[in-house]
């Protein structure tokens, strides 16, 4: 099986592009997301850590983002209860997909957390930065995304460890067109 890693900036497409390969796909976010919206343990454990801020299940984004937002420690505390059940889960999918020719790793903190293996192929999302912020401001409080920002590598440094890099122009059929070439590389490189 061949690990393929989407990396790239907060906004910068890599779950759509993620989507376009065809093979079974990890996307951290919608597994935080579930996280959240079913997991009783990881409420409970929010609740006990940040009784101010979490106040019912599920589990509300805008809970948390209050909660970074009063104090950018909550975030290491928010960390520390999700990313060992993240890890877990990708874990599991890699060994439920092991058979398959490829997986995609659609994981924002990829690097940063170590998740990457020697192996993994890193495939950057390189977008044109108005692009970025026009999405951005239709979906997510700037504040928070400011502080979160901080956790990430320099968008330099991710690009320069990548392997391949995508021009997404949020178009599908151009994003189709490098997907179709970095597979036929990788593929005649295997």
């Amino acid at each position: 099986m061949i690990r393929l890693a989407v990396i790239g900036d907060i906004g910068s497409g890599k779950s759509f592009v993620a989507k376009q390969f065809g093979y079974p796909v990890f996307n951290a976010d919608a597994e935080v997301a579930k996280l959240y919206k079913k997991s009783r343990k990881c409420y409970k454990r929010l609740k006990i850590t940040l009784p101010n801020y979490i106040t019912s299940f599920p589990v509300k984004k805008i809970e948390l983002s209050k909660a970074i937002m009063a104090n950018q420690n909550n975030l290491k505390k928010i960390v520390k209860i999700v990313h060992p059940e993240i890890r877990f889960r990708m874990n599991n999918f890699i060994k439920k997909n092991k058979k398959k020719k490829f997986v995609i790793l659609d994981i924002p903190l990829l690097l940063e957390n170590n998740l990457n293996k020697k192996n993994d192929i890193l495939i950057f999302i390189n977008a044109k930065k108005k692009d970025i912020n026009k999405r951005l401001k239709k979906r997510s409080n700037q504040k928070s995304r400011k502080i979160l920002k901080k956790f990430q590598l320099p968008i330099e440094l991710k690009k320069k460890k990548a392997d391949f890099i995508i021009k997404n122009n949020f178009t599908r059929k151009l994003i189709k067109k490098d997907v179709k070439m970095i597979m036929k590389k990788i593929l005649s490189n295997a």
